[in-house]
């Protein structure tokens, strides 16, 4: 049995606490946002302080292993992760969730950042925004004759050119559809979070004939061994041959996400 930290926040590193908790020494770090799980494990709240505070928190705790399933826009948690491991001497194990793919049928307009989202809806008059609390930060550039639909876990009061929905998914395809037609809904913003959570947006999309302006993901740092399903870091980890520093600058992959 190892000492293990598990960045969370996601719903693979949920999993990962319920079946590893009985294994291992688990901590379960959650930066405070959203809901807090009910977890067989210890649940640790807030920030470290950078890369440094959690390079001392590891080292204080005796950890062994640092896991970061944080999600894929996460990219400072990522980086700090990587330096704190390496500052603390122990090993960093990465599940990366796998991206979406758009499919037959899709109408997908890339964009890397919020300048190129602005210039991807200019030519809309109703955007549905699901990428988190970053739309709130530009409601000022709104132009005339656009209304924003913005679906995040803030509760923040709507305005006659924006409008709030403080909700948590997952949420089905009927749901999804209901929404967008609601609303009349003409392009969709998104992050491409991955994974099957949220999914039931883009078979909304497709079906209603919707573009979708996908915002790319972050270049994420390297780990000492990289996941993309967590049944093989699963099954590395309650291996009886698993030690905490058997393994490092080896890549697992896998083509589905779980």
């Amino acid at each position: 049995m190892s000492r293990i930290l598990l960045l969370g926040g996601t719903g693979e590193a949920r999993q990962l606490a319920q079946r590893l908790a009985s294994h291992h020494e688990l901590t379960y770090s959650l930066a405070g946002r959203g809901r807090i799980p009910e977890l067989p494990c210890p649940v640790r709240l807030g920030g470290f302080g950078g890369a440094a505070g959690l390079a001392a928190f590891l080292d204080e705790g005796g950890f062994e292993l640092l896991i970061d399933a944080t999600h894929p826009y996460a990219a400072r948690i990522s980086t700090n992760a990587q330096s704190a491991a390496q500052q603390a001497g122990i090993p960093l194990w990465a599940y990366r969730r796998p991206p979406w793919q758009p499919i037959s049928g899709d109408d997908w307009r890339m964009v890397h950042d919020w300048s190129e989202v602005g210039m991807a809806i200019a030519g809309f008059r109703r955007p549905f925004f699901t990428m988190g609390l970053e739309p709130l930060q530009h409601v000022d550039t709104i132009p005339p004759g656009q209304r924003w639909l913005v679906r995040c876990l803030a509760r923040r009061p709507s305005a006659p050119a924006l409008i709030v929905l403080a909700a948590v998914g997952p949420f089905t395809l009927e749901q999804e559809l209901a929404l967008m037609r609601a609303y009349r809904i003409d392009v969709l913003v998104s992050k491409n979070s991955g994974g099957s959570a949220i999914v039931a947006k883009l078979s909304a999309a497709r079906r209603l004939g919707i573009p979708v302006v996908m915002l790319e993901r972050p270049p994420l740092p390297p780990a000492d061994y990289t996941f993309s399903a967590i049944e093989p870091l699963i099954a590395q980890l309650i291996s009886p041959a698993w030690m905490p520093c058997s393994f490092r600058s080896i890549t697992i992959t896998s083509r589905h996400s779980t």
